[in-house]
């Protein structure tokens, strides 16, 4: 319980740091804090997140049960919000209510994995660093109905990367991929992709929740096209890297780096 009386806290530069983040990835937890504040010890990121909760500046609920053993989880408050200029604010949760389960929570937190192993894990090459991460609140445009779940830039030596981000849980059904797929195709066919994001070509990076449900979606988007689209899951990224010859084709069974 963090009481209703606020209490005063001096922000430094981490904690500003960490607010501005949370703008970006709405939500994270302890081990994330860690990551991203660059907090040495436990002991020491869990005072500092309850600080900056009793302060007004985050929200805290939990996730999991009790008997299964719960979570802290942690979203920017109003207050927090406005510090840090945050185009997405904090989601909608009683404070210190725990929920047993949420699948914007879980999806939301696929989509952390991603932009942590990108902008805080180490990449192969020291040379290559993510210049720009963008989250999108509506369509790409009124022809393209498409609301990626992110979409970055790499900086290599002698080119730039873009790539749009799906994370996958299994919640969607097949023919929303058979969607995707064409409206994916039309951005890179037609023009728009160049126009809006000013690069020449990108790739669709899917990261799905299991082999099967990999399995599946790949056979539904090499019904349209065998280019633009990338796959992995999370079980193998975490097993050996997201730069990792990990990565599968639509067709095929040869697995490739992004690098």
């Amino acid at each position: 319980m963090t009481g209703n009386r606020r209490r005063g806290v001096i922000l430094q530069d981490r904690d500003r740091h960490l607010l501005s983040e949370l703008g970006v990835m709405r939500i994270i937890d302890r081990e994330m804090t860690k990551l991203v504040a660059g907090f040495g010890s436990t002991t020491q990121v869990n005072t500092r997140l309850l600080e900056l909760t009793r302060a007004g500046f985050l929200r805290r609920f939990f996730v999991g049960s009790i008997g299964a053993g719960r979570k802290a989880i942690y979203t920017l408050s109003p207050k927090g919000t406005e510090l840090v200029n945050a185009k997405l604010g904090g989601i909608h949760r009683a404070s210190g209510r725990l929920v047993v389960s949420d699948a914007f929570v879980e999806h939301q937190m696929g989509i952390n994995e991603i932009y942590l192993a990108l902008k805080y894990r180490p990449i192969v090459r020291s040379e290559i660093h993510m210049l720009r991460w963008i989250n999108f609140r509506q369509s790409i445009s009124e022809a393209v109905k498409l609301t990626p779940d992110g979409y970055f830039e790499l900086q290599t030596e002698h080119t730039i990367r873009a790539m749009f981000l799906e994370v996958d849980l299994g919640t969607e059904a097949l023919s929303e991929w058979l969607k995707k797929t064409a409206y994916y195709v039309q951005l890179a066919v037609s023009g728009e992709f160049q126009q809006r994001f000013r690069q020449p070509q990108f790739r669709v990076l899917v990261v799905a929740s299991s082999d099967k449900r990999l399995a599946n979606i790949r056979a539904a988007v090499a019904k349209s096209t065998d280019k633009v689209f990338w796959f992995a899951t999370f079980l193998t990224i975490n097993r050996e890297g997201f730069w990792s010859p990990i990565w599968l084709r639509p067709t095929g069974e040869q697995r490739h780096s992004l690098l």
